[in-house]
């Protein structure tokens, strides 16, 4: 069912340090800051060869992330991103199987303008699974 791993997320807490890393000290492409207010999110991505990372920071009070950076305030791997050709027949699928689905279960809009999901940690051996569809 799953596809291509697309990125693995990262939660900074400086983004502009972390993304000059990347840039200046690794060599990457890194692209501008994008804020995602209906996420709770700045993103940047980093672009490999083979994939990307993305690094997160908190945007406005109300960001999912903040708590992560309150219990690791360093910073560290937030989640996976794997591609689906159909977001929806995954969806369903993964209910069948009785995985859980964070939120009301309905695709949002990512940081790349398709659609995702994500899925509970606790049902996949604790790390935090994005679904993007392709």
């Amino acid at each position: 069912m799953i596809g291509r791993l697309n990125h693995v997320a990262l939660v900074v807490p400086d983004l502009g340090q972390a993304a000059e890393q990347y840039r200046g000290i690794l060599g990457c492409d890194v692209s501008d800051e994008l804020d995602l207010p209906d996420s709770g999110v700045t993103t940047v991505f980093v672009n490999l060869p083979n994939t990307k990372i993305e690094l997160l920071h908190p945007f406005g009070e109300n960001s999912p992330i903040a708590k992560f950076l309150e219990k690791n305030p360093a910073g560290g791997i937030h989640h996976v991103c794997y591609e689906v050709a159909d977001i929806i027949a995954a969806r369903d699928k993964l209910i069948g199987d009785g995985a859980r689905i964070l939120g009301s279960g309905e695709p949002a809009t990512g940081a790349h303008g398709k659609p995702v999901l994500f899925l509970h940690p606790k049902d996949f051996s604790g790390t935090l699974i994005e679904l993007e569809q392709a």
